[in-house]
């Protein structure tokens, strides 16, 4: 019975949310690059996207030269940590230059490669015990970090002076300064852990066992489903809000639906100890896909059903990935665990490019009502590959 000490896992849970903070800091301040900045409003597109392939680009090459296992750990966390902050934090300097800005968002993306999954390799190298319901604290706190920025933007509009907004550039050097904090804390306070495992390399043998192994099949291609609407949601928010909202409560409402996915991974990660991880992960996939579905009519709906339905959403549009991940680490053969993660991890976060790139672009042109149920359609084609793993049976942790 190994023995924990009791700051591990709150230090890691603050530093994930701190450093993932990283992820959307430029989407929140959006608004104010493209009234600085002249920028379209297809920009916030591009620019995630620039974060979404620096992240695949990054977990290949993490994952290629086993960088955290040649290295300890939170020592890999500290240096990307604060070269992510680095990376945010020369936004300020530029003056609209469009190439370099998608240069730094695709470095902050590259960076979170080593806070993310790094962070979560500390995590499962101090708990083998009970990993499923420490994974959704964790999830839980990597989507708190990404809904911050908004919520320090609302913060900015409450204290600015007159009711005007902090500048745009303080917001961005805020988000930075404590993803740097967040870095110093897990070097400071979390050793590297004395249960810690070589990890293995990466070989092309996990590409065959996603296509080839029935379980595995289901839970990575559910995990894909569960992509193409995340973060693509995640985007969308402020626009969906617009419909009804402006200014500082555009961004006071876009906190509280983001981070109301911390609630589904939590209360999901306790419930799996009853129902099985991919029960649960099933019914928030298809909670998730009702509310994509139900689009076209709660745009128009009264003002608090309107919000609930966003929060509903907001929670289950993410509960559920913390149980993708446990189901494809069980069902994966140990030797090759790593492996299927990397893959599906980095085409997962290709698919959120498409699904971006795709809406945002079509948001132009085309009416909200008539897009956001599309975006079921990724849940819809995650329950049915899922079905292997949560038909009637006994269930599965």
């Amino acid at each position: 019975m190994r023995t924990v000490p009791r700051r591990i896992l709150p230090v890691i849970v603050f530093s994930q949310f701190a450093g993932t903070s990283l992820w959307f800091a430029a989407n929140a301040v959006m608004p104010d690059l493209q009234h600085a900045w002249g920028l379209p409003a297809s920009a916030v597109g591009t620019l995630t996207s620039a974060v979404q392939i620096g992240f695949v680009a990054g977990t290949l090459v993490f994952a290629l030269l086993m960088v955290a296992d040649r290295f300890p750990p939170p020592r890999v966390f500290l240096a990307c940590a604060l070269l992510g902050a680095a990376a945010n934090a020369l936004t300020v300097l530029l003056e609209g230059q469009w190439l370099p800005l998608l240069a730094l968002r695709f470095a902050v993306g590259f960076l979170l490669a080593g806070i993310y999954p790094v962070g979560m390799k500390i995590a499962a190298s101090w708990y083998r015990e009970g990993l499923g319901a420490a994974m959704g604290v964790l999830i839980g706190a990597l989507v708190l970090g990404t809904a911050l920025p908004h919520g320090l933007r609302a913060l900015g509009w409450a204290a600015g002076a007159e009711g005007l907004p902090l500048p745009w550039q303080t917001v961005l050097l805020g988000v930075s300064a404590l993803a740097a904090l967040g870095g110093l804390a897990t070097a400071g306070l979390v050793p590297d852990s004395p249960y810690r495992r070589q990890g293995q390399a990466i070989t092309p043998r996990g590409l065959a066992v996603i296509w080839l192994d029935r379980r595995v099949r289901a839970s990575v291609f559910g995990y894909f489903g569960h992509m193409w609407e995340l973060y693509t949601f995640y985007v969308l928010v402020p626009l969906i809000l617009a419909t009804r909202l402006s200014g500082p409560a555009v961004s006071a409402a876009a906190f509280w639906i983001i981070a109301g996915g911390l609630g589904g991974c939590v209360v999901g990660g306790l419930l799996v100890r009853r129902f099985g991880s991919a029960r649960v992960a099933a019914t928030q996939l298809a909670l998730s896909g009702a509310c994509g579905l139900a689009g076209p009519l709660l745009l128009a709906a009264p003002a608090p059903l309107f919000m609930a339905w966003l929060l509903l959403w907001g929670i289950t549009v993410v509960g559920d990935s913390p149980q993708f991940s446990t189901l494809t680490a069980q069902n994966a053969p140990p030797e090759l665990v790593g492996s299927v993660l990397t893959f599906a991890n980095s085409i997962g976060f290709a698919i959120t490019v498409l699904s971006i790139e795709l809406f945002v672009g079509s948001a132009q042109s085309l009416p909200l009502a008539a897009l956001l149920p599309w975006l079921a359609l990724g849940p819809a084609l995650g329950l049915y590959m899922l079905r292997p793993l949560w038909r009637p049976g006994p269930p599965r942790a």
